[in-house]
């Protein structure tokens, strides 16, 4: 059976990738707290070198520990870089649930994934980023525009299949004063 006969075909997907999506955020929210023992272990898997990532990934490590040792206030920034990735994945919790009346959410998402581009280009640069690195960076955002952008195409799907399954309206009945009660909203 294809997905537009069955809907809930479309919803486990839609959800599966909302699901990714969170599970990406929480991901990123938690490795931004422990950089200092994440990036130990980057050293040691580099190996010696002082040229190209191994290079990369020496300095920044040792920057990242004389960063700590002289002002560690500093990491409460990147304290709080993971609370946000935390709460924005909460925030996607919602359109798992009910993907259909939660759309908002996936063209905030897909608007925060394209401003990562702009971001990470314009303040790798200022901060003297390696163009391959802020290219990750970007990547980032164009995965996550992606994924975004696929949910919203299934959320609208979905939105058909349960007005086509309901009588091909999904209205709800006319309330005094003009309101309606069950509407989907899209």
């Amino acid at each position: 059976m294809n997905s537009t006969t069955n809907p809930p075909a479309t919803l486990r997907r839609l959800r599966a990738w909302t699901a990714f999506f969170i599970f990406g955020l929480v991901v990123s929210g938690l490795t931004a707290i422990p950089l200092e023992t994440e990036l130990a272990v980057l050293e040691r898997l580099a190996g010696q070198g002082s040229d190209g990532l191994a290079g990369w990934i020496h300095r920044v490590a040792e920057g990242l520990r004389e960063t700590n040792a002289k002002f560690p206030f500093l990491a409460y920034g990147t304290d709080w870089l993971a609370f946000g990735h935390l709460v924005i994945a909460v925030a996607f919790v919602g359109a798992w649930r009910d993907p259909v009346r939660n759309k908002w959410l996936f063209q905030f998402g897909m608007i925060a994934c394209v401003a990562v581009v702009p971001w990470a280009l314009g303040f790798g640069e200022l901060r003297g980023i390696p163009l391959g690195w802020r290219l990750i960076d970007c990547a980032f955002g164009v995965a996550g525009f992606s994924r975004c952008g696929t949910a919203g195409g299934w959320r609208m799907r979905r939105r058909e299949e349960a007005t086509r399954i309901e009588g091909g309206t999904r209205m709800g009945n006319a309330q005094p004063g003009g309101g309606l009660t069950g509407a989907v909203r899209g």
